[in-house]
């Protein structure tokens, strides 16, 4: 029998149970009242894309301050005070903070890399990044993430957001069905 780190260092155990991950259904009719109140109270939706894009503007005008008014990208940014306090990074705040809570009252932290058996830490970590920074560059160049297109977008629906979601499944499926031998 294996004792923990906590077991060793306290003489007892600290870890919890691991709490059933919520119904799908249940999680959905969630996520969707947090949309609907987000339409209600702020008048938008949900999307996560310009709170890298609002930190950039805050870094460059912190930098270079007459250098980001000039620049039309940042500019943007800054035109509505201070670009940390708007909306977008302030939602990705509360999305972080209220998963890592989430995670941590269902007892679900722990720390690992999770891979296939074929697949070495190094790749995978090297996969990951990779796989980021083409979701990154696609959602700068569509002008939006997928929870803004899939959610905000689908929920008025909107034409292109609802195209976006049949591709984006599709594409999921094809790609899983490929690259399945990686996780079994």
């Amino acid at each position: 029998m294996s004792t923990s780190i906590a077991e060793q260092r306290f003489g007892h155990s600290i870890e919890r149970r691991a709490q059933p991950y919520w119904n799908p259904y249940v999680a959905g009719v969630a996520l969707g009242l947090v949309l609907l109140g987000g339409y209600l109270l702020l008048g938008r939706g949900l999307g996560a894309t310009g709170a890298f894009s609002a930190l950039a503007a805050w870094f460059a005008s912190v930098v270079s301050p007459e250098s980001a008014a000039a620049n039309p990208v940042h500019a943007r940014y800054l035109d509505h005070g201070p670009p940390l306090l708007d909306y977008v990074p302030i939602l990705v705040l509360g999305t972080l903070i209220g998963g890592a809570l989430s995670a941590w009252f269902a007892g679900r932290v722990k720390l690992g890399i999770d891979s296939g058996p074929d697949v070495s830490r190094g790749r995978r970590l090297a996969l990951a990044f990779v796989g980021g920074m083409l979701a990154a560059i696609g959602a700068k160049i569509a002008l939006g993430c997928t929870s803004g297109q899939a959610l905000s977008g689908a929920a008025v629906l909107n034409a292109g957001s609802l195209v976006f979601m049949a591709a984006t499944f599709a594409a999921g499926y094809l790609v899983a069905f490929l690259i399945r031998k990686e996780w079994l």
